[in-house]
């Protein structure tokens, strides 16, 4: 189960049946759920509309990619934890000791209230022409943040996707590939010191959609009954336990992964319409106020993929359509975070 959602080929646009457009749907909040916000599109609400959103909703938690400082500013005073991210063609300035130590004072240290994790890079690989800067960037950036007396709130880390596991199934065997471990080991290394969680990007749909002989659609959508035959009843924990396998093979079995995206599309794809996207997202925050079998004691902190379709995003056709919400601002499902 080697996939990304970033390099999946999608075939089939399949037909949408039953589009739902319940108006009023409010999010009740719950603590390990958040969104990530992506402004990949040239139709999206205002900075402060989409905070506006965020709070009417109750969402409690965001995703940014970049140190936006419009979203910052519009999400000081408010109780909202942040992810903020140091974009991947930022990372390898942050290499130098006195560029990050400028970026954590223009972009953290006025917001810190907020910032619960900085992401430094998304999704890189062994084999990338920036992967060796990932590392430097986090110490520098952890550097800054000790400075500003912030390290014991604001935890740095990376980004990683489950294309790094060379085995994933049984997930109690789960491995990092022999290329990735090199890359990821002192990463690790790093986490474990500074008591700072691993970031996983983590879909159940992209596993599906390439390996649909051995993965069924109820097992992806949490509507298996019952478990299969290594005691798993859905793809997401199999995934995250595969991840927490890895990890614990190289030394570091307290490390706590978050999982920094998830999400199903709603067109465009095989799998992907309105009915499995809103049932997914339905049963992921459902699911996310308990724990894995390996790792029961929940809940799993998770930041559902994306706030809004985004209509400039690159990609496959699937990649503009993980919104819980349309550019309008009306919610796509009939979804409740409490």
């Amino acid at each position: 189960m080697i996939f990304s959602r970033g390099n999946t080929a999608m075939s089939a646009i399949l037909l949408l049946l039953g589009i739902l457009s319940s108006p009023g749907v409010e999010f009740t909040g719950a603590q390990s759920v958040g969104v990530c916000y992506g402004g990949n599109g040239n139709n999206l609400p205002t900075k402060q509309a989409v905070v506006d959103l965020y709070k009417s909703n109750r969402i409690g938690k965001i995703r940014l990619y970049n140190p936006d400082e419009g979203a910052l500013q519009a999400l000081r005073g408010s109780n909202i934890e942040v992810i903020l991210g140091v974009p991947n063609d930022q990372l390898q300035s942050l290499t130098n000791a006195g560029a990050a130590t400028n970026w954590v004072n223009k972009y953290v240290k006025a917001y810190s209230s907020n910032v619960k994790y900085i992401a430094v890079g998304n999704e890189f690989h062994p084999g990338d022409a920036a992967a060796g800067s990932v590392l430097p960037a986090i110490q520098n950036i952890q550097n800054a943040i000790s400075s500003a007396n912030l390290q014991g709130q604001i935890k740095v880390s990376t980004a990683i996707d489950t294309t790094l596991l060379g085995k994933s199934y049984p997930p109690k065997d789960g491995v990092f590939s022999d290329s990735a471990s090199p890359y990821l080991k002192p990463i690790i290394a790093f986490l474990v010191k500074n008591g700072a969680p691993l970031l996983a990007n983590v879909y159940p749909y992209f596993a599906y959609v390439n390996n649909q002989q051995s993965i069924g659609l109820d097992y992806a959508l949490f509507t298996k009954q019952g478990k299969n035959e290594v005691g798993y009843q859905n793809l997401f924990d199999a995934l995250l336990d595969s991840l927490y396998a890895a990890l614990e093979k190289v030394g570091a079995p307290n490390v706590k992964v978050v999982v920094s995206e998830s999400g199903w599309p709603s067109e465009g794809g095989t799998g992907a319409t309105v009915q499995n996207a809103g049932t997914y997202y339905r049963n992921l925050i459902n699911h996310a106020k308990g724990g894995t079998p390996k790792r029961p004691n929940g809940p799993i902190e998770t930041y559902l993929f994306a706030m809004f379709d985004e209509n400039q995003k690159q990609g496959a056709e699937i990649e503009r359509h993980f919104g819980l919400f349309r550019p309008d601002k009306s919610p796509k499902y009939q979804l409740s975070f409490s």
